[in-house]
């Protein structure tokens, strides 16, 4: 009796001849760029380095795109973006010790917001592995002590025969839901040998469904077709697993009225009658959650931004659907679904009945309504113009990436995506200088639709560098500067809660004149002509800059009481 796990797969006389007779002139940096190419990758970003020369002396001999960044932490960020909008694994090459140190605030922003990132770094030769102080350049007594607390997993090869499974499985971990930045390490004299082993062909790294328990959904979809104020909180999981459809099947079909959190923006229409859209940081927002008898969170833990700085308080049973198995009841007490959003959307629309509600479109209206009078009443008229500008300039699927800032903050409340998967922030980790770079990754995806980054002056002067890299590689990219003058939100903060601001005011350069001396288009712009200057941007192939000098202010914080 023959069972399926004894098939073996004999190969062609075309891969036996390969086999026999692999191409002279190989490395280990070829046998990593052949796995890449074997798993799909097409692109890869990254920064050069004396260890980790053998892998880009292999680009070469490869189909692979190459992007190159000028510093390794916006090259994380770059990754990041490109593992957001296609879903796959993004290749992120590194060198040893400082270099590979300085990617790691951008997988920590990869980890809080589930961006697959593969992160490949050389190693100090094998022979000082294990903390033996050789003195090697870049050394470090463990190198991967450094990520294990940030990656979802960390794999160290040690031999060439070791480097297609060591990023096979990488991979595998980086695509299992939850999605996420892994580390692999390869010593600088494994990359460097010659090798005779076969070119990779194929490879089989299919990452593990995370399915739901049938006893959960089942209680889950009682509890939601009986209840008599549901609603529902979607996350990111909802968007990096592509469940939006099945989200809005699901709200439809009980009348539940959704709100989506600030990483899961786009994941259920703005308009539509049941949306609550994104307003979290608001009291009206939150009284409404608390008020629902059956609470559906889906793809998000309710961490600190999610649940009005842990002001939410749900007074109604709640259900949570959520991959990473942390998360799952990390804040509230809930019937948790250790699942893939994805499939545990399914099984609830497999066994969800009907709930007709005539009155939810009319509550949410009146929601919406509340929140707006609240807005209003802060007379932020500047701000509200400056991001409804934004919006009717930026092409509707053209994805947007937001630095920390301002009206970075405004959007995650109160812009409309118009799309899936378009609004992308550093809202998860909250480290400055996302924007740009990672709208770079964007366009690296994609190059038929112009990218719109937006950033402070202050997250601007991190990624100044990547106008290099924009103009090199003609990205299409239109970067969105406010120039307030220094560090705005804390200026803001520090003011607030100590009467004057300390260490947040920059000298700055002139960024028109500075981006034109990258062979950038800049210009500057005003409130009243933004829409205009930024829709011939967006019009015209490249990078360009878009310089706003404004002070932008917050709305009210309504978690602080009165």
């Amino acid at each position: 009796m023959t069972h399926d796990h004894d098939l073996v797969l004999r190969p062609s006389a075309a891969q036996t001849e390969a086999a026999l007779n692999p191409p002279p002139g190989r490395n280990g940096g070829d046998l990593v760029v052949e796995t890449l190419s074997g798993l799909g990758a097409t692109t890869v970003f990254g920064l050069p380095g004396q260890h980790a020369l053998g892998m880009f002396d292999a680009l070469r001999r490869s189909s692979l795109q190459y992007i190159g960044l000028r510093v390794e932490n916006n090259a994380g960020f770059a990754a990041d973006a490109y593992g957001r909008v296609t879903g796959e694994a993004a290749p992120l090459l590194l060198s040893t010790g400082p270099g590979a140190l300085t990617s790691l605030a951008a997988l920590q922003e990869a980890a809080a917001a589930s961006a697959p990132v593969l992160a490949i770094s050389s190693q100090i030769p094998t022979a000082g592995l294990g903390g033996g102080r050789h003195g090697y350049l870049h050394e470090l007594p463990d190198q991967q002590a450094s990520f294990r607390g940030v990656v979802k997993s960390v794999h160290t090869v040690r031999t060439q025969s070791q480097i297609p499974s060591a990023i096979a499985a990488a991979w595998e971990s980086a695509l299992t839901a939850p999605h996420g930045p892994v580390w692999v390490e390869i010593p600088q004299d494994v990359l460097l040998a010659e090798t005779h082993l076969p070119q990779v062909t194929a490879m089989d790294a299919t990452p593990e469904d995370v399915v739901p328990r049938p006893e959960l959904t089942a209680l889950a979809a009682h509890l939601l077709s009986s209840a008599a104020r549901p609603a529902i909180i979607a996350g990111g999981g909802v968007v990096r697993s592509d469940a939006s459809g099945k989200l809005k099947a699901l709200a439809e079909r009980l009348n539940a009225p959704v709100v989506t959190t600030f990483g899961g923006k786009g994941a259920f229409p703005w308009t539509h009658p049941l949306s609550l859209q994104s307003w979290l940081e608001d009291r009206h927002t939150t009284d409404f959650l608390e008020d629902a008898d059956v609470l559906l969170v889906v793809g998000s833990g309710l961490g600190e931004l999610s649940s009005n700085y842990h002001t939410f308080k749900p007074r109604g049973r709640v259900v949570q659907i959520e991959a990473d198995l942390g998360k799952l009841e990390s804040n509230h007490p809930a019937i948790g679904i250790h699942a893939d959003a994805r499939l545990a959307l399914s099984a609830l629309l497999e066994t969800v009945e009907e709930r007709p509600d005539p009155t939810a479109a009319d509550r949410v209206r009146a929601l919406l309504d509340r929140v707006g009078e609240r807005i209003a009443a802060q007379e932020l008229t500047l701000e509200q113009g400056v991001l409804a500008s934004v919006r009717r300039a930026l092409p509707s699927t053209s994805p947007s990436f937001w630095d920390m800032t301002i009206l970075a903050y405004w959007a995650w409340s109160a812009f409309d995506p118009r799309g899936k998967n378009t609004m992308h922030s550093a809202q998860g980790a909250g480290g400055l200088g996302y924007g740009f770079p990672a709208a770079l990754g964007a366009a690296a995806a994609d190059p038929t639709r112009p990218v719109l980054a937006v950033s402070g002056d202050g997250g601007a002067l991190y990624s100044i560098a990547e106008l290099a890299t924009a103009r090199q590689y003609d990205l299409n990219v239109t970067w969105l500067i406010v120039d307030d003058g220094g560090y705005g939100i804390l200026r803001e903060y520090m003011t607030g809660a100590f009467g004057q601001a300390t260490a947040t005011e920059l000298t700055r350069p002139d960024y028109v004149a500075l981006a034109e001396s990258f062979g950038v288009p800049g210009v500057r712009t005003t409130p009243e002509t933004l829409e205009e200057d930024l829709a011939k941007a967006f019009a015209s192939p490249g990078p360009s800059v878009v310089l706003l000098p404004a002070v932008l202010r917050m709305f009210a914080p309504t978690h602080l009481g009165s």
